[in-house]
């Protein structure tokens, strides 16, 4: 008999690549859900505004009567009590209950994630205690796996989790970090040197390349999808024999005795080498209303969140590449994309500029500086607030939401102790070089400074990164 009262419910679109993440995490756990499409289901997304105040994000897991949006699978496992390779832990109790704070106190300090069920709040759960304990109401009353335990000690948690049992642990020729194109393509060129790898990725496999509907200048296909192309690096690591695992955040990076250990979140790795391809993130603008209206009606991907504005009107902030092709993608099922940009023209190479001529639902504002985001009574987007370059007139532009595409940050702050970084936060490596200030650890990928944040130049920085762990290791060998 299940004892498993949780109930969870995924808002979710298919083409939103975090709904999918989740989705597929909860079913490889085996966790029974609800999946609640927003694309299908249009009343559920007033749902998706009702759980976050107005805001519009998906996914939006609901857990019982917590929701989350977006969440990490580190945090569906601190969530659900999942802990990968030793049992799913729920633990019934109070937060008066000294006892209760003790075996709380204890599986957080040893790394275990646990379901924590207040008795006080989830009234369902005080029959449940009175089937398992025979009638009784004893507090803390810890199910590992299915199995019940009433107020147990914590050597008797230590015994029934296995928490003295320590992983074997294997050490890898080198440890990729980031799952993108310049990590797969590296894990691609080691493996073929028949160097072991392993492959960790935060999220999903791709990184910001698998948000793109459309990939048009990658050498072998007049176009593909984002999402597609990364799918297709990925089974080719595995099939070479790399390791690939998703939802492994790494924390630190340390070096003994000639060996690389890498902290996560799903325990330690060791490695002889280390190849640092975590990518980046969205810049933001940092102007009034911006942090107020994250999910409101600012948003930094157009594949993620673009269908709530289906009909309606969007503004587009930025004139690069991702910019354009991005606003163009929009402009397909949005009523009218405005574009509006700091400088006088485009910075996007001339065949977008030459794509958005030929869209009849986008306006332009060139030489304008946002200064700040505007709400309406309910506190969603309402307006963005402009200044104009040249004569110092400030205006608003209306429309239902922003999308912003102004550049990007490196996701290295987990480095700044180990590695040489510039003031933005990205890799500092040797002229020429992916070869970092310390041994053995390279860089490749948009979070290399100098770097090109193109798809095909990651996969070339992921064969010279290959390349340059050849060198290393092989110098160690000799």
């Amino acid at each position: 008999m299940s004892f498993d009262q949780t109930t969870l419910t995924l808002y979710g679109a298919e083409w939103c690549e975090d709904s999918q993440r989740v989705k597929t995490y909860l079913e490889d756990n085996k966790l029974s859900f609800t999946y609640i499409n927003v694309d299908l289901d249009r009343q559920s997304v007033r749902q998706v505004e009702e759980i976050q105040d107005g805001k519009r994000l998906t996914p939006t897991l609901v857990i019982n009567d917590t929701s989350v949006v977006n969440p990490s699978n580190d945090q569906i496992d601190s969530l659900l009590g999942l802990n990968h390779g030793r049992p799913r832990i729920r633990l019934f109790g109070a937060d008066w209950c000294p006892d209760c704070h003790r075996a709380k106190a204890y599986l957080s300090d040893n790394g275990i994630n646990f379901q924590y069920i207040n008795i006080d709040i989830h009234r369902w759960a005080i029959p449940v205690l009175e089937t398992v304990n025979h009638g009784k109401r004893i507090i803390p009353t810890i199910f590992i796996n299915e199995q019940a335990y009433a107020n147990p000690d914590n050597r008797a948690l230590k015994d029934l989790i296995g928490i003295t049992q320590e992983a074997e642990t294997h050490l890898y020729d080198v440890a990729i970090i980031g799952g993108g194109a310049a990590g797969l393509t590296t894990a691609i060129y080691v493996q073929r040197d028949k160097f072991s790898s392993i492959v960790l990725e935060k999220k999903l496999i791709g990184g910001n390349a698998s948000l793109t509907e459309k990939i048009e200048n990658y050498p072998g296909f007049i176009d593909i999808s984002g999402k597609e192309l990364m799918n297709k690096m990925a089974d080719q690591a595995r099939i070479y024999g790399s390791e690939i695992r998703l939802g492994v955040d790494v924390r630190k990076i340390s070096f003994e005795n000639q060996i690389f250990h890498l902290e996560t979140n799903l325990g330690d790795l060791t490695a002889r080498s280390v190849v640092v391809a975590v990518g980046s993130t969205y810049k933001r603008l940092n102007i009034p209303g911006e942090a107020d209206l994250l999910g409101a009606g600012i948003h930094f991907c157009a594949t993620c969140d673009g269908a709530f504005y289906r009909d309606r009107e969007v503004i587009v902030i930025g004139g690069g590449n991702s910019a354009l092709e991005e606003g163009m993608f929009l402009a397909r099922f949005c009523r009218k994309v405005t574009f509006v940009h700091y400088k006088p023209t485009f910075s996007a190479t001339q065949t977008y500029t030459d794509k958005l001529a030929e869209f009849t639902n986008v306006a332009v504002y060139m030489n304008q500086t946002p200064t700040a985001f505007l709400s309406n009574d309910q506190g969603t987007f309402r307006a963005l607030q402009v200044t104009d370059n040249a004569t110092g007139e400030v205006q608003e532009i209306e429309a239902d939401g922003v999308f912003l595409f102004v550049g990007l940050i490196p996701n290295t702050k987990f480095l700044a102790k180990t590695l040489d970084l510039n003031e933005q936060g990205f890799i500092c490596t040797r002229p020429g070089s992916v070869e970092t200030s310390v041994p053995g650890i390279l860089a490749a990928g948009d979070c290399r400074l100098g770097a090109i944040a193109q798809v095909a130049a990651a996969t070339g920085e992921g064969v010279v990164a290959s390349f340059a762990v050849k060198a290393y290791l092989s110098q160690k060998m000799v």
